[in-house]
């Protein structure tokens, strides 16, 4: 009888073990499994965002071969900008692209730094900046709200939209509603030109502009194209009055769950989308002008250096949150 005893014991033990032997979840990274990754982003399906995320997706999964997939996405279906960002922090999203100087500069304040008037030049300088030391700490910023800065892909320079009339000097804005993004620079910037700045979520800025709660709005022309804009706007002001990148995060935690291999490869498609973005949205803005002139928008060109003038107050205004060391360096950069 014992002998019956144990064989029925040693038989159950055998059944135990073999049935908590199988393959790990999907979000796991046994043999034969993935780790899946949801990236989110406020852009319509030909934005920015949109164009990145998909060549991330491609370069990440081509390096991992299929054990890390990327879940894209848009328009702002898991949330607001703000909301993807809280949801990266919180771990319940695993990675979001916004803009730098947009809400994300309510948790890093150091972003409202983008958001300074005529801080840089050109392109050289934004890139010089941005690959740089300098770039580098503000990613490391990140890491105080358990977020892993990865890079920064393209928005690019933003200029001014209205439906009531061409702008080509400071005072031509004065009195209009300008939608601003969620942050203090901005609502700053646009007071010191004599506008109205009201805050509006980016995946409402369409309707509001259509049903007239705001004038106007300000953000790149690809951005002004993607999101069609160009259908409740009359006006376009080339001021390039800021410059605006896009800041790759995932959440920290996720990040510390991947192989170093996987983390590898994760940076390295960063890497490769930031300079496939710019070389593909750069080819685009001849373009883009022309569609705009073509669907009866007009286009002008501003005096940028009484912008600039105008506007020169703004990195006071803000001094309490971009240290004024920073502002140096990035100055010091376009040398």
């Amino acid at each position: 009888m014992k002998k019956v005893l144990l064989l029925l014991l040693s038989t159950t033990l055998l059944i135990l073990v073999a049935c908590g032997s199988g393959g790990e979840s999907e979000s796991g990274s046994g043999d034969g499994e993935s780790t899946s990754i949801k990236l989110a982003h406020s852009g319509s399906e030909s934005h920015q965002y949109q164009i990145a995320a998909e060549k991330f997706k491609e370069s990440v999964e081509e390096k991992t071969d299929g054990g890390v997939t990327i879940e894209i996405h848009g328009n702002a279906t898991l949330g607001s900008e703000a909301d993807a960002v809280e949801q990266v922090m919180d771990g319940s999203l695993e990675m979001t692209t916004v803009a730098a100087d947009s809400s994300f500069a309510n948790t890093v304040e150091e972003m409202n730094v983008f958001g300074i008037p005529y801080l840089f030049d050109d392109e050289d300088h934004v890139y010089s900046v941005l690959d740089g030391e300098i770039g580098q700490d503000l990613l490391d910023k990140t890491s105080e709200y358990d977020m892993k800065g990865l890079g920064y892909w393209e928005v690019g320079f933003r200029h001014l939209t209205n439906n009531q009339r061409e702008i080509n000097q400071p005072e031509d804005v004065e009195g209009l509603k300008i939608r601003v993004q969620p942050s203090d620079v901005w609502e700053e910037h646009m007071s010191a030109l004599g506008a109205e700045p009201t805050p509006v979520d980016f995946n409402e800025l369409y309707s509001a502009l259509d049903q007239g709660v705001v004038d106007g709005q300000e953000n790149p022309l690809p951005t002004i194209d993607s999101m069609k804009f160009y259908e409740v706007q009359d006006h376009v002001a080339l001021t390039s009055h800021t410059y605006s990148p896009a800041i790759v995060v995932m959440n920290q935690g996720v990040f510390d769950g991947l192989t170093d291999e996987q983390q590898t490869a994760v940076e390295e498609a960063v890497t490769e989308t930031t300079e496939y973005h710019r070389e593909t949205l750069a080819e685009k803005e001849d373009e883009i002008k022309q569609k705009l002139k073509d669907n009866g928008v007009t286009i002008t060109e501003p005096n940028r250096e009484a912008f600039r003038e105008a506007t020169q107050d703004v990195k006071e205004a803000v001094s309490d949150r971009v240290p004024e060391d920073l502002i140096n360096r990035i100055e010091e950069a376009r040398n």
